[in-house]
């Protein structure tokens, strides 16, 4: 085992305690303390909109922090930077609890210091191994999520009740701390750690190569562009797309305009890439068409984490209308999800995975996450089910929420332990930054989801509708979430079966 991998895991303990533990209490404080001058009627929808919004900022600048250290500064030095951005967030939490301006303010720095550094750790990791250990490599990035859930646990136990007792000031402040450990145990491993040095201006990048396949006519000079109209097509419906700001917000918005000039680009490129093969190198060709391949598999993922991160928003906010103890806040049930974790991660690698070896099921990580995505839309039903019985008057104890909590849990540990791996594993040497910033980008797209469903349960037709079927705003979404899972899971399947697995780790 390297030796400098415990410098990297107990970076991510502190760090991922610093995130969660100002994340899993962002909804309590909104609803109860910055968000009091709008009507009690509309804070719900406006809190769930600043915590997604937030989130989707958290996973969308990792194509910053990616790019960075792929052309620029490298990995150690893009990770130390950003985490100084980082801790500035913290700081500003914890001073402006009362400025709804510099409380934004802050967290605008966290998304960019954490989603910043977010793909380039668990790259790095990566990095520290090579052809002849790579086996361990799988083993470090299930110790390296447990380890985030370790930090999890205690932020989302500990953290509430910090909140209620000692106020919002300290709640946030001791998450800056412990993001000051993080950034400080990071420095000391400086002098161990393999550093893969950036590649800038390299003539036959991922985007040189897309841009020359877009606009190649072929070797005659005189073939049609499909490729190019598609993707043209994509930039007008991105533009027209910015004029429903006022319907959906400026975040969904231009999030949305990102995701079609992506998905049009790629499918542009896709239909005329063979025509550079020549002008590019074939291993280039190869490594934009493996690529596009990978995008397509985590576009797939996406309505899982459209799922998974509303259980810190939707399921806090159902948990304020069930029975519990007096003691116990609504926003501490998340503790149940990495305790979960910490369980389910030992007991699938050391159990579950070779029980079913020795019952002759290969159990492959493309199998593993769509088993995951299919566990969480069902977690959704039973969350559905539950809400019905709320709506219906019904007096209901927050333990019923332990049955969803297990099922989405199970299905996070297939999903996004598994492919941190698999995201680095199958990108190209020079893109291992990049690719594992497109893994987390298929979280702030899962978000953009639920910023687009919240927003079209707001005009008068989808609300009449979903009244005559007799059921309530949030339990019509449960549903329909739970259903958008389970399609995705099985086009995820479907999809996987043609798969080509690829191992990219560096020669030693």
């Amino acid at each position: 085992m390297p030796k400098q991998i415990p410098f990297i895991i107990a970076n991510e303990g502190c760090e991922r305690f610093s995130f969660y533990g100002m994340r899993n209490i962002l909804t309590v404080f909104l609803m109860t303390s910055l968000l009091l001058a709008i009507p009690e009627e509309l804070r719900k929808g406006e809190a769930k909109n600043v915590f997604h919004t937030f989130v989707i900022g958290v996973y969308f600048f990792p194509l910053l922090g990616g790019w960075l250290a792929d052309r620029v500064f490298g990995k150690y030095n893009t990770i130390l930077w950003l985490s100084l951005v980082y801790c500035a967030g913290h700081a500003c939490l914890a001073m402006f609890e009362h400025s709804m301006t510099g409380f934004y303010t802050g967290l605008f720095l966290i998304a960019l210091g954490s989603g910043g550094i977010k793909p380039l750790v668990a790259s790095f990791i990566g990095d520290q191994f090579d052809q002849t250990n790579r086996s361990l490599a799988q083993k470090v990035f299930d110790a390296f999520y447990w380890i985030i859930n370790f930090g999890s646990f205690f932020a989302s136990l500990l953290m509430p009740i910090f909140l209620k007792h000692f106020g919002a000031s300290v709640a946030f402040g001791i998450p800056g701390i412990l993001m000051f450990i993080a950034t400080f145990v990071f420095w000391l491993g400086r002098k161990k750690y393999v550093r893969v040095e950036p590649v800038s201006n390299d003539p036959h990048a991922f985007l040189v190569v897309i841009r020359s396949a877009i606009l190649s006519r072929g070797a005659t000079r005189t073939e049609s562009r499909p490729g190019l109209w598609l993707t043209l097509s994509g930039f007008a419906l991105a533009i027209t797309g910015l004029f429903f700001i006022p319907q959906i917000g400026v975040v969904a918005a231009l999030c949305s305009a990102l995701v079609l000039v992506m998905g049009f680009g790629g499918a542009g490129a896709w239909i005329q890439l063979e025509r550079v093969r020549g002008i590019h190198p074939d291993a280039a060709i190869d490594g934009v068409r493996n690529v596009l391949r990978l995008l397509v598999l985590f576009a797939l993922i996406t309505p899982f984490w459209s799922l998974f991160d509303q259980k810190a928003s939707t399921w806090v906010l159902q948990a304020d209308h069930m029975t519990k103890p007096e003691w116990f806040q609504s926003s501490m049930m998340q503790a149940l999800n990495p305790a979960l974790v910490m369980i389910l991660i030992p007991f699938n690698n050391f159990v579950l995975y070779p029980l079913l070896a020795r019952g002759g099921v290969k159990v492959t990580a493309l199998r593993r996450m769509g088993t995951g995505i299919a566990a969480t839309g069902l977690a959704w039903i039973v969350v559905g089910g539950l809400q019905l019985e709320i709506d219906g008057g019904d007096p209901i104890t927050i333990v019923w929420q332990i049955i969803p909590y297990a099922l989405m849990t199970f299905g996070e540990v297939l999903v996004s332990a598994t492919g941190l791996e698999f995201a680095y594993s199958q990108a190209p040497i020079s893109m291992k930054g990049v690719i594992t910033s497109f893994w987390y980008l298929s979280v702030t797209v899962g978000n953009l989801w639920v910023l687009l469903a919240n927003s079209s349960v707001k005009g008068e037709a989808v609300t009449a509708y979903i009244q005559s079927l007799g059921l309530s705003v949030t339990a019509f979404q449960m549903f329909f979430f739970a259903g958008f899972c389970l399609c995705a899971a099985g086009l995820f399947a479907m999809y996987a079966r043609n798969y080509r697995m690829l191992d990219n780790y560096r020669q030693a």
